[in-house]
């Protein structure tokens, strides 16, 4: 990846996509590998926005399966399948434990049947009912109050942020182009038609007018404005068919993986309303989540969690874990992320919504909305079916082959061999040069966590880091793995990356400044009421 944003100068596109979260990388990669110039812009960082504060989970959808809609689990299960067998190191199997406490076997035998169906989907076959015995070796701590056994089954889960730049990554590969901190400052429209964007670079505050073919409003929760996460302040004029989106913010604990150490993801209904909350190992610590609220803040308001959610998870892990004694001062750090979700019009509860994805055009511009992490391929290829209507000549090639180009595994006799896998996963063909650039020390992990100390180096030097919060929040996920963002191995990252980035000390010092304070207030530990 380029340091700096780079617009090839009096080049014209056939593709502008806004928004740099995971739907637009995956419109930027299919469009790219297809031949079309395509360009990305991103307001903010890449994947600042709900792909980096997703769940984390690749995923079908047992939910959705559930409430009858086959076709977006059997794409979402399909989708699993290929980016496991693709990104090895970045998409990896997880294991899902669901105690039985014997209160309900009508509920067992429907859970049972539904994962044959769930495993037809995929194409597997595997055992989901466990004994009491064989169940505490799969989820130890677990409350063993008429412990009757429990369901096991396999998902997929992922780091999302390293999820998107791997994408865009890929999608480079083919020549596409992808700036971050580029703001949309005006369309342009010629006739009712929209034929480009007026574009201002953050960092060095240049303005240029960019034209393609098409542009594409991609996102996400924003995308009734191009602002937000990917534009300006420009609004965007929705045709009548546009569909009305209900923001949904999903807030989740990050807990030390020795506080509450778990073998298996661990699957329950919540107390007080059983909706569905979760407990897996990810990173080095132990995610749990994740609420569903309406996001009535608006979506400029950057999401964190409240009190109110905070208390909500904790409660679910005091029913679930009564031994552990859980509190407070147990989790390292929250995020809140919202979600894009398609209001059906029925007023109901958040988790009822569905979770289908929306394109919808007006002559020059095609915008998207909905869907999940798992299923951007599926979600880029209908946009760019959208797109075909509106670029004579050109014609969408459907076939799906692997999402990523093979990446062969570094060989290295001085790193295990899943450290190894990690960083082939994470960095795809940019894992070899990640490696050699490192110094004495730098292919140790970072106490508590699977990053290594290279990680950082590479990212500072290669990855277009603008600000603190990038470097830790997105291209590492330190600042959610650590206690307090990281601040008790600031020193060391500081005298890694400073001068990778070029930052004199005022700029660092003042970087920090701010990165903490948000830290504080977006990732922190709500104050109790």
């Amino acid at each position: 990846m380029n340091q700096t944003n780079v617009f090839p100068p009096g080049r014209d596109w056939d593709l502008l996509v806004i928004g740099g979260g995971i739907t637009g990388a995956g419109i930027l990669l299919e469009a790219a590998r297809r031949g079309l110039k395509t360009l990305l812009v991103e307001q903010k960082d890449f994947a600042w926005g709900t792909s980096s504060r997703s769940s984390k989970l690749v995923h079908g959808g047992l939910r959705y399966l559930a409430s009858g809609n086959l076709r977006l689990t059997r794409d979402a299960v399909r989708e699993r399948e290929s980016l496991l067998r693709a990104a090895p190191g970045l998409v990896e199997p997880q294991g899902f434990a669901f105690a039985d406490h014997g209160t309900d076997v009508k509920r067992r035998l429907g859970f049972l049947a539904m994962l044959r169906v769930y495993d037809m989907l995929a194409g597997r076959r595997e055992p989901h009912w466990e004994r009491p015995e064989s169940f505490r070796m799969l989820a130890p701590n677990i409350g063993e109050a008429n412990l009757a056994g429990g369901i096991r089954y396999t998902d997929a889960k992922t780091d999302d942020a390293r999820l998107v730049l791997r994408v865009i990554d890929e999608a480079r590969a083919h020549g596409a182009v992808a700036c971050n901190y580029v703001t949309v400052q005006a369309l342009v429209r010629d006739g009712g038609k929209v034929h480009g964007a007026m574009l201002r670079d953050e960092r060095s505050k240049a303005e240029t007018a960019v034209r393609a073919r098409v542009v594409i409003n991609a996102t996400g929760a924003w995308s009734d404005l191009l602002g937000g996460a990917a534009g300006g302040e420009v609004a965007c004029n929705k045709p009548d068919r546009a569909p009305r989106l209900r923001p949904l913010r999903g807030s989740h604990l990050v807990l030390p993986a020795w506080r509450l150490p778990l073998a298996q993801a661990v699957s329950l209904l919540h107390p007080a309303d059983s909706r569905p909350v979760f407990a897996f190992p990810w990173e080095g610590v132990t995610l749990v989540g994740t609420t569903d609220v309406d996001h009535e803040e608006g979506v400029n308001t950057e999401a964190r969690i409240t009190r109110h959610e905070f208390d909500y998870l904790m409660a679910a892990l005091h029913a679930q874990f009564p031994q552990l004694g859980l509190g407070d001062q147990d989790v390292v750090a929250t995020f809140a992320g919202v979600r894009p979700v398609i209001d059906g019009g029925q007023h109901g509860a958040p988790s009822s919504e569905k979770r289908d994805h929306f394109v919808w055009s007006e002559p020059g511009l095609v915008s998207v909305a909905g869907g999940k992490l798992t299923t951007f391929r599926s979600i880029a290829l209908d946009v760019l079916r959208h797109v075909s209507q509106q670029l004579p000549g050109w014609q969408l090639r459907p076939e799906r082959g692997p999402v990523f180009a093979r990446v062969s595994v570094p060989a290295r006799h001085d790193l295990p061999s899943g450290v190894l896998r990690r960083l082939a996963g994470r960095y795809g063909a940019q894992a070899k040069p990640l490696l050699l650039a490192a110094r004495q020390g730098e292919l140790e992990c970072i106490p508590g966590t699977q990053t290594l100390w290279a990680e950082l180096r590479w990212a500072a030097r290669c990855e277009q880091v603008f600000q603190l919060d990038d470097l830790l929040l997105r291209r590492t996920r330190l600042g959610i793995q650590l206690p307090n963002g990281g601040i008790d191995q600031m020193a060391r990252i500081r005298a890694m990356c400073q001068p990778e980035l070029g930052w004199d000390d005022a700029h660092w010092e003042s970087q920090e400044r701010r990165y903490l304070a948000e830290w504080r207030k977006q990732y922190g530990v709500p104050p109790a009421a």
